[in-house]
């Protein structure tokens, strides 16, 4: 099975490494608190509990969606193999679009999806830096990259 993370067409070839890896690092730890923050907001705050409702989300969904965005940033963070962290990158793809489209399709103005909007733009710039620094490696004689 060939891996989506080979020779990635669409990031510059020649940005420096350690350029790209202080990037990477800079917005995925903003990224990171972002996502956490709302999780945290979303377990906890009566305002966010009443945004979901005004969105026509069942209240379950708020700790549903908590908890995957904590085990999101977990994976974000943690050394994993790249299988799994860019399957969390994919989550936050879904989840963030998902965010926008409902806002939008109640007729919310930006102050209510600018936040999304927001990290949806740190989430591309983490994304697309890690994508780099995975084509950057080296692979180990005989290890397909996974």
């Amino acid at each position: 099975m060939e891996s989506t993370l080979q020779k990635p067409a669409f990031v510059a070839p020649l940005i420096n490494p350690k350029t790209v890896a202080a990037l990477y690092w800079t917005a995925t730890a903003l990224f990171c608190l972002q996502m956490t923050f709302t999780a945290y907001a979303q377990l906890t705050l009566p305002q966010v509990a009443q945004a979901f409702t005004h969105l026509g989300f069942p209240a379950y969904f708020r700790i549903e969606l908590s908890c995957a965005k904590l085990l999101g940033v977990a994976l974000l963070l943690a050394p994993i193999p790249p299988r799994l962290k860019e399957w969390a990158y994919a989550g936050f793809a879904i989840n963030l679009a998902s965010a926008l489209i409902a806002h939008l399709s109640v007729g919310d103005g930006p102050d209510a999806w600018s936040w999304a909007a927001g990290s949806f733009a740190l989430w591309g710039i983490s994304y697309l830096s890690w994508r780099r620094r995975q084509a950057a490696r080296p692979v180990l004689s005989g290890t397909p990259r996974v």
